[in-house]
């Protein structure tokens, strides 16, 4: 899956700052690798994923994410992002096992 940009606005970006993350940061985790997992579904909503990986820091995130569309872009639209502790990263690292699908990035 490839995506253009990001979906911003006032509804989603308060949430995601909340957690001490600028938007640089949580857009630069989808430019290197990253890990995506689906959240389980709920009919009443649209898909949600999950991706887990670096900020441009080096610092390991984790951001709850679906995909908008506008006109022909495919963007993501984070619901929100945080650090991971140490202990997540060695869970998600042994429980991956680079098998979860990665998410390529076009760029904005």
């Amino acid at each position: 899956m490839t995506v253009d940009g990001f979906d911003w606005d006032r509804g989603n970006w308060p949430v995601c700052a909340g957690h001490g993350l600028t938007r640089a940061e949580i857009e630069s985790v989808f430019v290197g690798e990253l890990t995506v997992f689906d959240e389980p579904e709920d009919r009443n909503r649209e898909p949600r994923f999950k991706a887990i990986g670096y900020s441009k820091s080096g610092q390991p995130v984790f951001v709850v994410f679906r995909m908008s569309r506008f006109g022909s872009l495919s963007l993501v639209r984070p619901i929100s992002a945080r650090y991971l502790r140490r202990k997540e990263v060695r869970y998600y690292e042994f429980e991956t096992d680079g098998d979860a699908p990665t998410l390529a990035f076009a760029g904005i």
